[in-house]
C-alpha cells in the first residue's frame, strides 16, 4: 500500500528568490514550499503527505478548503494534494507538524513511519464512470499483484544504489487512462480494474476490450496460468488524450502466477509481438542507464505522448531489464495540468 503520509527529516531549507515569507524543504527526492515563520529547521522530523493524499475534514485541514476542497466518486468530502506553483517554485504535498497526530498509540516517532490510517489520510480517487465502475465480482484477486509503482522522489537511496551497480534498465511512457488487468487462472478468466475483480457485462468497458483483443482464448493458449496488465486508453477515459477511436489497452506487464514473477524485457517484448500479438505501452529505451541525478529523470520525463504529439505525456515507467525493479517518474508540467 502506498504510504501517503509519513514521518520524515527535512534534509534541506532553500531559500525562494524574490521571497521573504517562503522557504523550500527538501524531503526525501520532493520539494515543498513552506512558510518561514514556522520556524522548520534542517533535520526537524515532521509528517510529510504525498502529492494525491486526500485529507479529511478536520480544523487542522481547513486551511486547505480554498485551494483543496474535492469530493470523491461516494461523495465523501475532503481535501486532495496536488502539484502547485508558487512564486515560480514547483511544490509537492504538504508538511505538517508531529503535533496533529494523536501520538497515544504511537509509541517512537520514526522516520518513515506510515501515519496515513493516523491521520484518517486514503489516496485521492477521482469518480469514475459507469461504464467503467461495472458490477463488482470481488476485491483484488490475492494472487495477483497490483500496479502501483512507487515514485522515484521517494526511493533517493535506492536510486544511488541502482547507478552505482549500473543497473540496467528499460523506460516505457506512462499512458494517462484506467489500469486494467486480465488473467486466466486453472481454467478461468477474470477481468479486474485497478482495486476490484468485475462481473462480466455488457455494457462495462473492460469487458469490452477483453472480447475485443480475445484476451481470453489468447492466454488460454498460453498453457499456464498467466496474467496480462496494462493501460485502458480511449473514448470516455480520461479525456481520450490521444484521440483514440473506441477504447483498447496498450499492455506493459505479463505475470506468472505461479512463480508469482514477472517475465522480463526480453520476454515480455518478445510474447507481445510474436505470441500474442497485442500492442505494449510505448519503448522509450530498451537498454537505459540512470542519470546523475532525480532531477533529471523528472526533466526526462516531460515530453510529448508516441500516440499523440499533441498531448504532454504523463510520464515514465522505469523497469530493470530482469524486472526484479520497476519504478515510476511522473512529468511534472503534466501534474501542474491536472484537473
Amino acid at each position: 500500500m502506498r504510504k501517503l503520509a509519513t514521518i520524515q527529516k527535512i534534509k534541506q531549507l532553500v531559500p525562494i528568490e524574490g521571497a521573504d515569507a517562503i522557504e523550500l524543504a527538501v524531503v526525501n527526492g520532493w520539494k515543498v514550499v513552506v512558510a518561514k515563520n514556522v520556524g522548520h529547521k534542517e533535520e526537524d522530523l515532521v509528517i510529510y503527505c504525498e502529492i494525491d493524499s486526500f485529507l479529511p475534514i478536520k480544523e487542522e485541514f481547513e486551511f486547505l478548503r480554498k485551494s483543496s476542497y474535492k469530493k470523491m466518486s461516494d461523495g465523501t468530502e475532503g481535501f486532495r494534494l496536488r502539484t502547485i506553483k508558487l512564486r515560480g517554485q514547483i511544490s509537492q504535498g504538504l508538511i505538517l507538524p508531529i503535533s496533529v497526530l494523536d501520538l497515544t498509540d504511537i509509541k517512537e516517532r520514526v522516520e518513515g513511519l506510515d501515519v496515513s490510517e493516523a491521520l484518517g489520510i486514503v489516496k485521492y480517487e477521482p469518480p469514475v464512470p459507469a461504464e467503467l465502475a461495472g458490477k463488482v465480482k470481488g476485491l483484488f484477486p490475492s494472487f495477483l499483484q497490483k500496479t502501483d509503482e512507487e515514485r522515484v522522489q521517494n526511493l533517493v537511496s535506492d536510486f544511488e544504489e541502482w547507478k552505482k551497480n549500473k543497473t540496467q534498465f528499460y523506460i516505457t511512457e506512462k499512458l494517462d487512462g484506467s489500469s486494467a488487468t486480465f488473467y486466466y487462472k486453472d481454467g478461468e478468466f477474470g477481468v479486474c480494474s485497478r482495486n476490484l475483480e468485475l462481473l462480466e457485462t455488457d455494457d462495462n468497458t473492460f469487458w469490452k476490450v477483453a472480447r475485443q483483443l480475445d484476451l481470453e482464448n489468447k492466454l488460454k493458449n498460453m498453457g499456464r496460468n498467466l496474467c496480462l496488465q496494462g493501460e485502458l486508453i480511449g473514448e470516455g477515459i480520461q479525456g481520450n488524450p490521444y484521440k483514440i477511436k473506441g477504447q483498447t489497452v496498450r499492455f506493459f506487464n505479463i505475470y506468472d502466477i505461479d512463480q508469482r514473477a514477472y517475465y522480463g524485457a526480453n520476454l515480455f517484448l518478445g510474447t507481445m509481438e510474436h505470441t500474442l500479438c497485442l500492442e505494449t505501452v510505448p519503448v522509450l529505451n530498451a537498454n537505459f542507464l540512470l542519470p546523475d541525478t532525480i532531477n533529471d529523470l523528472l526533466e526526462f520525463a516531460e515530453g510529448k505522448s508516441e500516440l499523440n504529439p499533441s498531448a504532454e505525456r504523463e510520464g515514465i515507467v522505469i523497469r530493470s531489464l530482469d524486472r526484479n525493479v520497476s519504478f515510476k517518474v511522473i512529468s511534472n508540467k503534466f501534474l501542474l495540468n491536472e484537473k
